[in-house]
């Protein structure tokens, strides 16, 4: 049997047309290497199970030609919208992107470096069928380095005690939503990072479901430095008031330490009538200075995200959109404000309103 051409083209959908079964989200950035084939098996399975869907490339700012091949892909097969940013914002932001202009009830994400096996999305659409909220990707058998593997254990660790939420796997990118469970959420979706803990602590039911897991094609762009950074977005994000927290440890080690050591130049001064002052003085003031650098960190993170939040700048710019006319205007794919912050902004209009108006009787 002939294999199907699944670059063959396809009649335009109508206007009319209801909106489809399964949104599947795809955050790309430079996966030329990749892209092609994710499609064809993409396309594969959600024919093969007659579930109506679309498809969701977001392009991260790709340097290679990521690009190009998307724009051949939507030429060839109308359920495929491609969003295109002007530069690489970031990994969450372009899920915010797909995330927002989603029709589906079911919404499927993931990355496109085909490190997770499309024939695996079936399985997540049936736990969110079967009731759940969230369906978690999980990595059972992971194609990591332990450079990669064990600063993510770590920050599971701390997701699971800030989220309250068992589940073993928070970094993983293969997930299924139900939509209502992630409309209250994209506020936030973008700036926070780890959209899948974001949900949950929102509430939302989850189910685990086992996902293959793929080398990478080439090396990770997550450097030490960056995983750093990432756990100190996990402290700040999911935390609450971490800065007391962690003056509360450093008062604490500082008094441990100081104890000892002093309780220690006692003994030796006793002992041996020659206490070493100055080299155990050096490292109690380097100990003291590394836990004081974490905090502020820690202190840059808050004082990056006021920054942010004052400035007012937009989670991402679009250079090109393809698909679906355009998600502007269309209720289906809008961000959802939410109705609290509708009457809080009416209320203070009408405040200005009546402010303005006494001041208008004053001035007569």
């Amino acid at each position: 049997m002939a294999e199907p051409d699944v670059f063959a083209a396809r009649p335009a959908p109508s206007e009319a047309e209801a909106a489809p079964d399964v949104s599947v989200v795809v955050t790309t950035y430079n996966e030329a290497a990749t892209i092609e084939e994710l499609y064809r098996r993409t396309v594969a399975v959600l024919e093969h199970e007659g579930t109506p869907f679309e498809l969701i490339f977001v392009d991260d700012g790709s340097a290679d030609t990521t690009f190009a091949q998307l724009e051949r892909i939507h030429a060839t097969d109308p359920r495929v919208r491609v969003v295109r940013f002007k530069r690489n914002f970031g990994q969450h932001p372009a899920m915010h992107a797909g995330l927002s202009r989603a029709r589906s009830d079911i919404v499927v994400t993931m990355d496109g470096d085909l490190q997770n096996a499309p024939e695996d999305i079936p399985r997540l659409i049936a736990a969110v069928e079967g009731g759940a909220d969230v369906a978690s990707g999980r990595r059972a058998r992971r194609h990591d380095s332990w450079g990669r593997t064990l600063p993510s254990k770590l920050i599971n660790a701390m997701l699971r005690r800030f989220t309250k939420v068992d589940i073993s796997d928070f970094g993983c990118a293969f997930n299924a939503y139900r939509r209502d469970a992630v409309e209250p959420m994209l506020g936030s979706i973008g700036r926070q990072k780890f959209t899948k803990a974001l949900v949950l602590s929102g509430g939302a039911s989850v189910a685990e479901v086992d996902v293959a897991h793929a080398p990478r094609h080439g090396s990770s762009r997550y450097s030490p430095l960056r995983l750093t950074r990432l756990a100190l977005h996990v402290l700040a994000g999911f935390w609450p008031q971490p800065i007391q927290w962690a003056g509360t440890i450093l008062g604490i080690l500082c008094t441990v330490l100081a104890t000892g050591l002093g309780a220690y130049a006692v003994w030796w001064w006793v002992d041996h009538g020659n206490f070493p002052g100055p080299l155990l003085g050096g490292v109690a003031v380097l100990f003291v200075l590394g836990i004081q650098g974490f905090v502020l960190a820690l202190v840059g993170e808050y004082l990056g995200r006021i920054q942010r939040e004052v400035e007012g700048r937009p989670l991402y710019a679009i250079e090109q959109e393809l698909g679906a006319g355009s998600s502007a205007g269309d209720p289906n794919t809008m961000l959802q404000i939410p109705s609290n912050l509708v009457e809080t902004a009416a209320t203070v209009e009408r405040t200005s309103a009546d402010a303005r108006a006494r001041e208008r009787g004053v001035q007569r």
